[in-house]
């Protein structure tokens, strides 16, 4: 089966939801899957984003969906900062938008963390999913 449709699987993180607070997502099993993408969709800002009130997307990883780390650069195809930032939205020329970055890593669990610096008196409407492809056993 050479079909899309049958050959990913796609899991929430972060379900949509207006969100003014920090939230850690919940953990999607990678197990049987060679291929992990992770996708972050933003809607149009609550507040006005700064420098001191922004919204900070981070990937982290477990052996267990129990204990989580920080994903390295090592971890992933694209740039990763320090503590698994992956996206950073500080100006409101930056929202709405989708992001997404590969996680190549060996850990089976991987989930996204959204930190809200500042004031967020206004929510902002978020999501991350995670994109499980190439099964080892179609369809997914």
């Amino acid at each position: 089966m050479q079909d899309l449709s049958n050959n990913i699987k796609l899991m929430q993180s972060i379900a949509p939801v207006a969100a003014s607070a920090d939230a850690n997502g919940t953990g999607v099993d990678t197990q049987g899957y060679e291929n992990v993408a992770i996708v972050v969709d933003t809607g149009v800002e609550g507040i006005t984003l700064s420098g001191t009130n922004k919204i900070e997307f981070e990937l982290e990883h477990s052996d267990d969906d129990s204990t989580y780390s920080d994903a390295s650069s090592s971890d992933v195809n694209g740039t990763l900062g320090s503590g698994g930032l992956f996206l950073t939205l500080d100006a409101n020329a930056e929202t709405p938008q989708i992001s997404e970055i590969e996680y190549l890593g060996t850990k089976r669990y991987v989930r996204v963390v959204a930190n809200f610096s500042g004031t967020h008196g206004t929510a902002t409407p978020c999501s991350a999913f995670v994109i499980l492809g190439k099964p080892r056993h179609a369809p997914a």
